[in-house]
């Protein structure tokens, strides 16, 4: 009888999280639909800033390091710049969507941009501090892998080896993206609530404690179109993935934007925590 309300329960927090996600896509749908265009235009501008920075730096890594390392920066700042100015203009359609709003009407700030760099800065800081954590596994697991060499289990040292590395690797990439996961949302609070970077990174894991499930069954909706193209690509049929992958890159993504935007909306319209969370009780 537990074990059947455990499942019972189980099923309906299921349902719940897949309400959510279907009410956040179906008003990302619309609010793209109507503004296809000009949020079209900023994915595509920071398109092509990605994809002209990786060719500045080809072009000028033999010429002068110097030079190759400031385009890179400059190329690297406009792409923030973008980003931070699609996520303010979707705040802006979210509000008012109305009332017209040009491009450099939403600009970021200064001060919002060198918050989203620091704050970028301290989530890299994170990911490698969870790293370190998580080394001591490694000592867990080797004297494990040891005895089932010593009574046949595992066929040779070298096999324990690639074992523990494969592992090793599998805990990390894991603990990597849940770590992005809870993080992700902190440019939104830099542009919506003008937050400070440290602060914008404890509100995401804030914000993002208990909605875990909800944010992975909307990435996994978002990047089923990325997920059939990586699945024709592999079965050679070039033509399907070619269509596949022009719908990714002219829907799929603009798309996600609206949608990742209005999935904070909805966190921080639910959230019941402090103005100033700590880290500590948000990280599980």
């Amino acid at each position: 009888m537990i074990e059947f309300l455990r499942q019972r329960a189980f099923i309906e927090f299921l349902k719940e999280s897949t309400f959510a996600v279907n009410e956040v896509i179906s008003k990302a749908w619309h609010v793209t639909k109507r503004n296809y265009f000009s949020i079209a235009t900023l994915c595509f501008l920071m398109f092509i800033t990605s994809n002209a920075s990786g060719l500045m730096a080809f072009f000028l890594k033999d010429v002068n390091k110097g030079l190759s390392t400031l385009m890179a920066l400059i190329f690297v700042l406009l792409y923030f710049t973008i980003n931070l100015s699609l996520f303010k203009y979707i705040f802006h359609l979210l509000d008012d969507e109305e009332s017209e709003v040009t491009i450099v009407g939403t600009l970021p700030t200064r001060t919002q941009i060198i918050r989203f760099i620091v704050a970028t800065l301290i989530f890299s800081l994170c990911i490698v501090v969870a790293a370190v954590f998580l080394m001591p596994l490694l000592f867990v697991i080797d004297p494990i892998l040891r005895w089932m060499v010593s009574i046949g289990w595992v066929d040779s040292f070298q096999k324990a080896a690639d074992i523990i590395i494969r592992v090793a690797v599998s805990i990390g990439l894991l603990s990597i993206f849940m770590i992005w996961v809870r993080i992700s949302f902190f440019p939104f609070f830099i542009i919506d609530k003008n937050a400070k970077s440290f602060e914008s990174v404890k509100l995401s894991l804030a914000t993002t404690k208990g909605n875990f499930t909800k944010i992975l069954l909307l990435l996994f909706v978002l990047g089923g179109v990325y997920f059939l193209y990586l699945f024709f690509s592999y079965l050679q049929w070039p033509i399907i993935a070619f269509i596949v992958n022009m719908i990714s890159s002219f829907i799929i993504v603009p798309l996600s934007s609206v949608a990742l935007t209005i999935a904070y909306r909805k966190m921080m319209s639910e959230y019941k925590g402090d103005e100033h969370p700590d880290i500590i009780h948000n990280i599980v």
